[in-house]
């Protein structure tokens, strides 16, 4: 399953289990969000989570699934949580005891009152704070003090729910990096005092960067796994979807998170079309678009009006979602508005430079101007040597040397892409372009 703040749950057919990954999947968020605002403490949260899932595991098959299973699960973990408080109230009872006996005087214990504080509270699951709990827990995952790399992976766990070893697998490291990685980050925000709670309003704007950051690869993680065996992990995509509709909600003014949502919106609109009856991909010039998500469509359409108005120019995820949107208003790629996504390719690499917008840029101007432009600037791309791990490289210039009629040089080109690719449906779709070669 999804959930990443617990112990794996194996897939099976009892339907009590089957509740529990149901429940963890659309919950783990708020559910550990609630405890974090409940402890102070976000590693104590995750902890006391990962018990209420162990016992959810062993008891809900015997006993039945509960009537609130997310309130049982707060539940419990609210129980573990005042565990842990007169736990640590007693250890430090027993110091302070030590310290008396050495002649030092006696030592209070601020644990003990918290646990007695928290014993009487009633507002642990609050409908009304779900969001700003769930917010609140992406601006710390986020935080200043940690580096992009432990961001990114303590989103995945704590917001997003993800394992260690789905973490790892998503961004091609060893799976005990990962953990280090988030044990490291946790240990980091304990170490800097980060409260839990939301970072004032004046302070939000400076912050919103790396957020924003953070939800963008999450997404794209979703909607281009980068290994294994799925092409697009809708589940990830819609929650890095879902907590960019919270973040609209509280950073309203802010025009980057509405170009945000609707550069997701306009994506995710295309993911009904992606994956074929057969269970295989189907690329973007063989899609039906009449499985596309005309809701999901319009609500991105109206996401990125609302970022032209209320900003000055687009920002690099307001101008993506303007190339989506071209091709969402399209009624086929022979009639999509290429010259106007070269135009926006061309403000992108001013304001966001990057070697994958330039190969991108590249596949628009193959359709603009044909596959000798394009092949010239891919070569130039290959030049910089800054994708020399990619398979998309190599796939996007085997394509053009195929539209060429140059076969034996697509042919080497398509299997070098297929030895990168580390997604198997990527690897399905080039063996597909090998065997249309002949």
């Amino acid at each position: 399953m999804a959930g990443g703040h617990g112990p794996a749950v194996t897939r099976a057919s009892n339907p009590a289990r089957q509740a529990v990954e149901a429940v963890w999947r659309i919950e783990s968020a708020r559910i550990v969000g609630a405890l974090a605002r409940y402890t102070g403490d976000l590693a104590l949260a995750e902890d006391v989570a990962q018990e209420a899932l162990a016992e959810a595991l062993v008891g809900w098959p015997r006993e039945g699934t509960p009537r609130d299973p997310a309130g049982w699960l707060l539940t419990v973990g609210r129980r573990r949580a005042i565990d842990a408080f007169r736990r640590r109230a007693a250890l430090e009872h027993r110091y302070a005891a030590l310290a008396h006996d050495l002649g030092e005087g006696g030592m209070s214990s601020g644990i003990g009152t918290a646990a007695t504080e928290h014993d009487g509270r009633d507002d642990l699951w609050d409908p009304d704070r779900i969001d700003d709990d769930v917010l609140a827990l992406i601006f710390i995952a986020c935080h200043p003090v940690l580096g992009r790399e432990a961001q990114v992976a303590l989103t995945l766990r704590v917001v997003a729910g993800l394992s260690s070893d789905e973490i790892a697998r998503a961004f091609l490291i060893p799976t005990a990096t990962a953990q280090a990685r988030i044990t490291r980050a946790k240990k980091t925000l304990t170490a800097a005092g980060v409260p839990f709670e939301l970072p004032p309003h004046e302070q939000r704007p400076a912050r919103l960067g790396p957020v924003l950051t953070v939800l963008y690869l999450v997404f794209t993680e979703g909607a281009s796994a980068s290994s294994g065996d799925e092409w697009i992990r809708v589940d990830l995509a819609r929650e890095a979807l879902r907590m960019t509709r919270v973040l609209t909600r509280l950073a309203g003014d802010a025009a980057e998170v509405h170009g945000l949502l609707a550069l997701m919106e306009l994506t995710a609109a295309r993911f009904p079309a992606r994956i074929g009856r057969d269970g295989l991909p189907v690329l973007l010039e063989d899609q039906d678009r009449r499985r596309w998500d005309v809701s999901a469509i319009r609500r991105g359409r109206a996401a990125l009006a609302t970022a032209q108005r209320t900003g000055r120019g687009l920002g690099p995820y307001g101008v993506q979602a303007a190339i989506a949107e071209c091709h969402a208003v399209a009624p086929s790629v022979g009639e999509t508005d290429w010259e106007r996504v070269v135009l926006l390719y061309d403000v992108l690499r001013r304001i966001a430079p990057s070697p994958v917008v330039d190969l991108n840029r590249a596949v628009a101007v193959a359709m603009l101007r044909g596959p000798a432009a394009a092949l010239a600037e891919v070569d130039a791309v290959a030049a910089g040597g800054r994708l020399t791990s990619s398979h998309q490289l190599p796939s996007v210039r085997g394509e053009l040397l195929a539209r060429l009629g140059r076969t034996d040089e697509a042919r080497d080109a398509f299997l070098l892409a297929h030895e990168r690719a580390e997604n198997a449906q990527d690897r399905a779709i080039l063996e597909r372009k090998l065997t249309a070669l002949g």
